[in-house]
């Protein structure tokens, strides 16, 4: 079972400045110690000129790959799963980012943006979240804000984890929650 407080969890409504917090604490991370070993990945948005066309993932050590369309016209692309008008390439997304939630005795923190429904259609996901958690190694993830009141079920289940603390981001705490959230980083891993 994850210690209490080595789950922090960020939400808040999109666009918000989830991912933007997500990689300038990892970056601040790796200035203050290059040898940290970090493994998982966020999200970005792919954009054509003003206009957001899908997203892709980016692993901590750089690769990318795409993760939703508004635009794939492939032969299988009639087959992903919708989020809104983004088609979910579910195998895409399995290969660059579960290599990332192996759990290693070396990883000193784990990143996951975000444990959100275009992510979890993919079977094998939220499994690798599990043992991530499980694994006792501090984890920083995003997680989507309830629609509706009700938060996705795996998403509910992070939430209420023992070893899960939550910061909700808005457009006026987004400063002071990347200080907080990189100064508990700091102390977990002292403490890891």
């Amino acid at each position: 079972m994850a210690a209490t407080g080595k789950c922090i969890l960020v939400t808040g409504s999109p666009g918000v400045g989830k991912t933007t917090l997500i990689t300038r604490v990892l970056d601040a991370l790796k200035l203050l110690n290059p040898s940290l070993k970090i493994q998982g990945f966020y999200t970005r948005e792919v954009r054509e000129g003003f206009d957001r066309v899908g997203f892709e993932v980016v692993t901590v050590d750089g690769r990318r790959g795409p993760l939703a369309s508004s635009n794939n016209t492939s032969r299988e692309s009639h087959k992903w799963p919708n989020v809104g008008r983004y088609k979910v390439d579910v195998s895409s997304f399995e290969s660059s980012a579960l290599p990332e939630l192996e759990v290693k005795e070396d990883t000193d923190l784990f990143i996951i943006d975000e444990v959100g429904k275009m992510e979890l259609f993919s079977s094998s996901f939220f499994p690798a979240v599990l043992r991530v958690l499980e694994s006792n190694i501090p984890l920083l993830a995003t997680v989507p804000v309830p629609k509706s009141g009700r938060d996705i079920p795996g998403v509910s289940r992070l939430k209420n984890h023992p070893g899960a603390t939550i910061y909700t981001l808005n457009t006026s705490n987004r400063d002071a929650m990347k200080e907080q959230i990189y100064s508990n980083l700091v102390d977990l891993l002292q403490n890891h």
